[in-house]
């Protein structure tokens, strides 16, 4: 399993990010204070507080393609 944050600035950062995780096998979830969402669910990403970063866990190990494509969105 993968941890990190990231942030979604706008509704196509949103739509572009559950494109590219639509495209993966694995699970995904957002956790944002004490919700948690799946990340390939736009109306999930939605009712979070997108204002702050968002803790994303990604349950693979084999996970550096999808890494490489939501580089964009990661902040420390």
């Amino acid at each position: 399993m993968k941890t990190f944050n990231l942030m979604l600035n706008s509704i196509n950062d949103v739509k572009d990010f559950v494109n590219i995780v639509s495209k993966y096998d694995f699970d995904v979830d957002l956790t944002s204070g004490r919700y948690v969402v799946d990340a390939k669910s736009i109306m999930g990403i939605f009712s979070l507080n997108l204002s702050k970063p968002i803790k994303v866990e990604v349950h693979s190990d084999d996970c550096e393609p999808f890494m490489k494509e939501v580089d964009r969105f990661i902040v420390e």
